[in-house]
């Protein structure tokens, strides 16, 4: 497996840019120069994040999210 990572991933099983075998490596974002721990779909050219919004679920039982703006940086997590 390359060290590439893709314009567009999420954690929804459900959606055509997940990845389950990435995702088992360990992602991480740093979203406009901070750590974020709770993000739930990123596309790095269009500069967005989905952040998970608290414990709600929506009436599909998907987590409710948050899109935020900006600069989006994924990298391998080396731990």
């Amino acid at each position: 497996m390359t060290d590439t990572l893709p314009d567009r991933l999420s954690q929804d099983p459900k959606s055509p840019y997940h990845d389950a075998e990435l995702l088992e490596r360990g992602i991480g974002i740093r979203f406009n120069g901070v750590e974020k721990t709770n993000v739930w779909e990123y596309c790095i050219s269009e500069g967005w994040i989905r952040v998970v919004a608290g414990a709600a679920l929506d009436r599909k039982g998907q987590p409710m999210t948050m899109r935020l703006n900006g600069t989006v940086e994924p990298y391998l997590d080396e731990d």
